[in-house]
C-alpha cells in the first residue's frame, strides 16, 4: 500500500470532490454533500482516493442511492451495509467512494473525526505517522489500525465533552 503527502493529492481530489459534489447535488438536491477523509484533512498523509459524505433523511436513503449508481458507483462489496449506511465506490476507474448516510445516525462521525483532525495538527501527525506505519502491510491490517485510531479519538473527544 502506498501513501501520498497532502501536497502530492490534495489539490487535484479538492477539484475532483467539487465536480462530484455538484453532479450528486443534482440528482439528489437535499442532500447534504461534504468532503470527507484524509483528503479533506489538511497535511494529512493518504492513498490518494477521495471520500465523500452524502447525509440524507432516511426515509431518501434506498432512493438516493439507487440515484448514485447512474454516477457510476456501486455497492462496496464486504463492507457494513445498514439501513442508515451504504457504502458505494466508483466504476469508472475513479479513486471515489461515497458513504451515504441517515442524517441523525451514528454513522456522522465520518464528520466528526474529520473536524476533529482538522482542528489538531498533533493528532494529523499521529494519524499521518500510523498509516506511513502501514506501508507494505495488507489492507486488512491497515483498515484495522485505522479503524482503532479513529475509534479511540471519537471516545476521547467525547469523554473531553462529558467532563
Amino acid at each position: 500500500m502506498k501513501f501520498y503527502r497532502a501536497e502530492e493529492y490534495q489539490g487535484s481530489r479538492e477539484k475532483q470532490f467539487l465536480r462530484y459534489r455538484d453532479q450528486i447535488k443534482t440528482l439528489a438536491p437535499s442532500a447534504v454533500v461534504e468532503h470527507i477523509g484524509a483528503s479533506s484533512i489538511p497535511m494529512a498523509v493518504s492513498k490518494g482516493d477521495l471520500d465523500i459524505f452524502v447525509g440524507v433523511n432516511s426515509a431518501e436513503l434506498e432512493k438516493v442511492v439507487l440515484r448514485l449508481t447512474k454516477l457510476g458507483f456501486q455497492e462496496k462489496p464486504d463492507t457494513l451495509r445498514t439501513p442508515e449506511l451504504c457504502m458505494l465506490e466508483s466504476t469508472s476507474g475513479d479513486d471515489v467512494a461515497l458513504q451515504v448516510v441517515a442524517k441523525g445516525s451514528e454513522f456522522e462521525f465520518f464528520l466528526e473525526f474529520r473536524d476533529i483532525l482538522r482542528a489538531n495538527a498533533a493528532l494529523v501527525q499521529q494519524y499521518n505517522e500510523l498509516k506511513m506505519s502501514c506501508e507494505g502491510l495488507s489492507p486488512e491490517t491497515y483498515r484495522n489500525k485505522k479503524s482503532a485510531f479513529v475509534e479511540h479519538v471519537l471516545a476521547q473527544a467525547q469523554q473531553s465533552t462529558q467532563e
